[in-house]
């Protein structure tokens, strides 16, 4: 059959984690509960947050973008994973195909930008404290949360458009549980090395540089940590930074140990799995960071379950 023949695929087959239907079922019922703990958790973060006029900070700010990141990159992929738990013919739309990459690419970038900000945020706070608020002022603030959005929206958007140009001939069946980047190249049935270099550039671009400025920040924020005197200080000020550190740790941490590997690349299980832990558990876990360790934000819920028990018993009586 000519190639000409077999460049438009109006649909794509997503082979997803299995083919075993009690499998499914079981991973349907626990991906569910997952993906509706991690709305409801991320939601109560944002709405703590825009209650409590003690977390108007520029920290909370960018934790209330990085929560409403984390809904949307679940939301693009999740519900439609748990569609094709049940369903025999996992088909998706070409169309939905491209608007799934579109917002999986932009949004998991989105998170690396935003958590490299977070990272400058915690060093002005520990480093240079008494300019704080002269710093980290409203204005710097929304420029960095805009920068991030447009610019790695655009990345994706440019990845997106260059993916779905090629001729897509050698199978229709993505190996993958949505329509990863890397799954939907491999159908090419053209050379895709100019494909492989732009996602190589943009990986570099906008993975590694904001992890080696994560990395600078916390090269400073340890320096100056150990230079305080007092032990009450030193656990004080890096307190202030812990929930921060454990989220990069486990965002950063993960697709370094995955995609950059010395003499291979990550099997096609292994971008399952790391698909799976960046789309269920990682926003589920953030909440749960942010909440626990953050005394803040305990602070917050607890104001906030108080106020809700007085109108209770206010409607009660």
């Amino acid at each position: 059959m000519e190639i000409d023949n077999q460049t438009w695929v109006r649909e794509f087959i997503l082979l997803g984690l299995s083919s075993d239907w009690c499998t499914q079922v079981s991973l349907f019922s626990l991906f569910l509960v997952t993906y509706l703990m991690t709305v409801l958790g991320n939601c109560l973060i944002v709405l703590l947050i825009r209650l409590d006029s003690r977390l108007h900070t520029p920290m909370y700010f960018f934790l209330t973008n990085l929560s409403l990141v984390d809904v949307s990159y679940a939301t693009s992929i999740v519900p439609q994973l748990l569609a094709h738990f049940l369903e025999e013919h996992k088909a998706i739309p070409l169309q939905s195909c491209a608007a799934q990459l579109f917002f999986s690419l932009a949004l998991g970038g989105i998170k690396f930008v935003l958590l490299a900000v977070l990272a400058y945020d915690r060093y002005v706070a520990v480093c240079d404290p008494l300019r704080y608020s002269a710093i980290m002022h409203g204005a710097l603030c929304a420029r960095f949360a805009i920068t991030s959005w447009v610019s790695d929206s655009i990345n994706s958007l440019v990845q997106t458009a260059i993916t779905f140009q090629l001729p897509m001939c050698t199978s229709k069946f993505i190996d993958h549980i949505s329509c990863e980047l890397l799954a939907v190249v491999r159908l090419a049935c053209v050379d895709t090395s100019s494909n492989e270099a732009a996602i190589m550039v943009s990986s570099i671009v906008l993975l590694m540089t904001p992890f080696c400025l994560v990395l600078l920040s916390y090269i400073q924020i340890i320096s100056t940590i150990l230079k305080i005197q007092s032990r009450e200080g030193r656990k004080k000020a890096f307190h202030t930074c812990t929930s921060h550190l454990t989220v990069v740790s486990l965002c950063y941490g993960t697709t370094i140990f995955t995609y950059i590997q010395p003499h291979s690349g990550p099997s096609v299980l292994q971008e399952k799995l790391i698909s799976v832990f960046y789309a269920i558990v990682m926003p589920l876990l953030n909440p749960m960071i942010y909440s626990l360790r953050n005394k803040e934000m305990k602070g917050a819920w607890h104001k906030l379950l108080e106020k809700f028990s007085g109108i209770t018993s206010k409607l009660a009586t």
